[in-house]
């Protein structure tokens, strides 16, 4: 059989796609494909209410400024006000911090929440993994109603992206504060599909990848080299049935190349590229956090554009982050406000214009929701050394397409940037405003057999004010 495998040993031994012998919730694919072909797949996805579309959610781990990024108060005192200063954007009356100017340029491709806040100042993954998602990450959610799998493709239709899917070099994913497979009482089949990290895919016919070497082609098709052995001159798997032909060309054709960023042109992957903007020898090694800025140049860009290609390969929800980089107190580990800018605002905004606009020209900007949030903001004044500490009364919030509407600015902050001026939006909002554009909450509601805390969890929060 062909096998892709979650050899991650946190969740033990759980397949993801299986193309022969042994099923994936009782089907094989093409076995799933044969009743694709015969129902056309519509009734399904509309008894789940399934909208066509998907989530790439940004974590940005460790708490980023609310000031600094999208919400510059230069009419504050100094202490307060940007200690990066402020830009213009393409909407008139508004600014950004002064790091950000390819998102200024475009704002109107996008919607900043000004009105956000998380709820306390304690670093976790509280957005992504929190009360409001059921202890669950949002993806399993998500796919506890959409299924594991794309019906077609066989793509885990929610996924993980931590450093090592794009560089190996990179430091194993951080969990100190909070488990990001996390599934809460939905069990760990549900657990999003990380494409890095520890163990290798199983063998016997399987599709095996090296994990933290997903992006070197070599030894991608290195793993594929013994299936295609099986090929005949006409590219036939010999002995396979049609559907089974379908399948296996649908595997090599469409997962592993969705994960092969060499596959990509690469004037788009120089598009993405973070790693030239802030190089090892650029951050001051004094830090202890070092190390987590050096990764996050590395692999920012590459990751925002590996979920890009999940999304187009059928993943429904792909989180993303890199290590715990936002946290700014210009302490022993973490640098201050103004330096940190130019280590994480530098590629977050090189990285995120790129992939909005990536988003908009292939025409997938209605089809792919991208949220960018951290756990929590920073205080509204600066320290004595120079960076902000934790904050939970206003946080920064960024959401591009999924059919919201764009180009606004949503709700205001006091004066000194501390909390909502206006109607507060919290996690449960924002969790709804991701269900309403991966579902419609009305067929939800009337689905059988679905978890009733899961329903009332994604259906009772209204959307936040503005954007639906």
């Amino acid at each position: 059989m062909l096998t892709f495998h979650d050899g991650n040993s946190r969740f033990g031994r759980r397949d993801f796609l299986r193309v022969g012998g042994l099923a994936l919730g009782g089907l094989t694919l093409p076995q799933l494909l044969a009743q694709r072909e015969a129902l056309a797949g519509s009734a399904n996805s509309k008894a789940k209410g399934l909208r066509d579309r998907s989530v790439i959610f940004v974590f940005l781990h460790g708490g980023p400024s609310q000031i600094e990024t999208f919400d510059p108060k230069m009419t504050a005192p100094a202490g307060v006000r940007s200690a990066t200063g402020e830009i213009s954007t393409k909407l008139p009356g508004i600014t950004f911090g002064s790091t950000f100017s390819r998102l200024a340029s475009m704002n109107d491709k996008f919607s900043i929440v000004r009105s956000f806040r998380t709820g306390d100042a304690n670093h976790d993954i509280k957005p992504i993994v929190g009360k409001h998602t059921m202890g669950a990450n949002m993806g399993s959610l998500y796919s506890r109603i959409a299924g594991t799998n794309h019906p077609v493709t066989g793509m885990p239709m929610n996924a993980a992206l931590f450093p090592r899917a794009v560089d190996p070099s990179t430091q194993a994913e951080q969990n100190k504060f909070g488990k990001f497979a996390s599934t809460g009482s939905l069990g760990t089949a549900y657990a999003p599909f990380s494409p890095g990290g520890e163990g290798n895919f199983q063998k016997d016919l399987e599709l095996r990848l090296s994990r933290d070497r997903v992006e070197d082609r070599r030894n991608l098709l290195a793993g594929l080299d013994r299936l295609q052995r099986g090929l005949d001159s006409d590219g036939n798997l010999l002995g396979a049935d049609r559907l089974q032909q379908q399948a296996f060309q649908t595997v090599l054709g469409g997962i592993a190349k969705a994960f092969d960023l060499s596959t990509e042109d690469a004037k788009t992957v120089a598009r993405y590229d973070t790693a030239p903007l802030v190089r090892p020898n650029q951050i001051n090694p004094k830090w202890k956090n070092y190390n987590n800025y050096v990764d996050n140049a590395k692999s920012l860009g590459k990751l925002l554009l590996l979920a890009r290609r999940l999304c187009e390969t059928g993943c429904g929800f792909v989180t993303v982050t890199t290590n715990f980089v936002w946290d700014m107190h210009a302490d022993v580990n973490n640098t201050g406000v103004e330096e940190g800018m130019q280590y994480m605002g530098n590629p977050l905004d090189y990285a995120l214009s790129a992939l909005i606009d990536d988003l908009h020209e292939r025409g997938l900007s209605e089809k792919v929701l991208v949220v960018v949030c951290g756990e929590m903001g920073r205080t509204p004044r600066i320290n004595k050394n120079g960076g902000r500490d934790h904050w939970g009364g206003l946080s920064p919030l960024l959401l591009s397409g999924g059919g919201l509407n764009m180009g606004q600015v949503i709700g205001q902050s006091t004066d000194d940037a501390g909390e909502p001026h206006t109607e507060p939006q919290e996690l449960d909002n924002l969790l709804a405003t991701v269900m309403h554009s991966l579902f419609d909450l009305g067929q939800v509601r009337l689905m059988t057999g679905m978890p009733q805390d899961l329903v009332r969890a994604i259906t009772t929060p209204k959307p936040i004010t503005g954007l639906t």
